[in-house]
């Protein structure tokens, strides 16, 4: 399991952008960054630190996966034939953890990410514990029936600031979901805008 080195919030703020959409977010007060510094006048980024601020937003939102694996998604993206920032997305959004964020059987995608590795969630009737486990079209992932009650679950049905996007297929009742299609990027519901296509420029350096 990945370790989360740092507090959702304070990526919040060291991003300067409320990246999840969360109503109680700091940066909906506050819109610089962490510290006793946070709040120096930042100068404008070179073109190097608008491609890394655009990786890590990007890193951060999937729970702040390690760089190993991220660069591993770019790798795999760049061999597929089309547009490799499309793909990345793609690659992203089939991970597991991802899919059981989007259907709402979780609050949050560091949630999900334990909710999995703690063995609540199947894929196609059988047990998966691998958050980066990486989804085909037409898997269908299942809490299961002893963890449908868990107040983590209760809580993230009840959550009305996002809704499941159509990609993902969900029986609210059952608490299922399938995996309906590859999304493009323009289907994911970011809070704010992601640009795939500066993070393909940051590791083609």
């Amino acid at each position: 399991m990945t370790k989360r080195l740092e507090s959702k919030y304070k990526i919040d703020r060291r991003m300067g952008e409320n990246i999840w959409g969360r109503p109680k977010s700091p940066v909906n007060r506050r819109e610089y960054g962490p510290g006793q510094h946070g709040q120096r006048r930042k100068g404008k980024l070179s073109d190097y630190g608008v491609q890394l601020k655009a990786k890590q937003k990007l890193r951060f939102y999937y729970g702040n996966i390690s760089e190993k694996q991220f660069r591993a998604i770019y790798d795999t993206a760049i061999r597929m034939k089309g547009d490799s920032g499309a793909h990345m997305i793609g690659l992203l959004e089939r991970r597991l953890d991802a899919v059981v964020f989007r259907a709402k059987f979780v609050p949050t995608v560091f949630a999900s990410r334990q909710f999995i590795n703690h063995g609540h969630v199947t894929v196609n009737g059988k047990k998966v514990n691998i958050p980066s486990y990486r989804l085909k079209v037409g898997d269908v992932i299942e809490v299961k029936d002893k963890s449908k009650q868990m107040n983590l679950v209760l809580e993230a049905q009840a959550l009305t600031e996002r809704d499941v996007p159509d990609y993902i297929e969900v029986d609210a009742n059952k608490l299922t979901a399938k995996f309906a299609r590859i999304p493009a990027i323009s289907d994911v519901p970011y809070a704010v805008q992601m640009e795939p296509h500066l993070v393909v420029e940051y590791y083609s350096r």
